[in-house]
């Protein structure tokens, strides 16, 4: 475990990281031990839309190593970072500790079984429309925390095989943003509303 930072523009985040992703791995893809350009671009929007976090209930789902959780306990008033691996949540708790953040919880939750959680006020997914196969289930899931009254911020790398999945959202979407990454990386952020 190493403790590395993120730059969101000028502000530095840091986050322990695995020194080796095959030996924290179960039975999960290792694609939560990353911190990928799509959760620096979520993090960089939400420092220029505050009043999105600013004293909300956040949640993140499949956060991995949970940048924008991390980002957003500086301004919310709770953030629930959540991961289908358990690996993850450890690395989560101890960046939180890191930063000794009180309002942060980390859990293990599942998308692919019904979600037994209060419903936050902002719900945050960063790169989680990559597999196809998921599609259906997560377009189910973000219109079940819709119709409970949360806003969903999206955060995704422009993929032509996600085009479908994010027209389906489209009905829902309040701001449209795009943020390139330190990397040249182009983010598209999608905030979803059904008020």
């Amino acid at each position: 475990m190493e403790l590395q930072h993120f730059y969101i523009n000028q502000k530095a985040v840091a986050l322990f990281i695995p020194q080796n992703v095959s030996q924290v791995t179960s039975h999960y893809s290792p694609y939560w031990a990353k911190v990928w350009p799509a959760s620096i671009g979520l993090c960089c929007f939400l420092e220029n839309n505050l009043h999105y976090i600013l004293n909300k209930k956040v949640l993140e789902l499949a956060a991995g190593l949970g940048l924008p959780s991390i980002f957003a306990a500086g301004y919310a008033k709770e953030v629930f970072a959540s991961d289908i691996e358990p690996a993850a949540i450890a690395y989560i708790q101890h960046s939180a500790r890191h930063h000794q953040l009180q309002n942060v919880k980390a859990a293990i939750i599942d998308w692919n079984e019904p979600l037994k959680i209060e419903t936050p006020d902002v719900l945050l997914l960063s790169d989680v429309n990559y597999s196809p196969a998921s599609f259906p289930v997560l377009f189910d899931t973000i219109c079940s925390f819709l119709e409970a009254g949360a806003t969903i911020i999206l955060s995704t790398p422009q993929r032509l095989m996600a085009k479908e999945f994010i027209t389906r959202l489209l009905p829902f979407t309040i701001q449209q943003d795009e943020v390139i990454t330190e990397l040249g990386v182009a983010i598209s952020i999608f905030v979803y509303s059904k008020k």
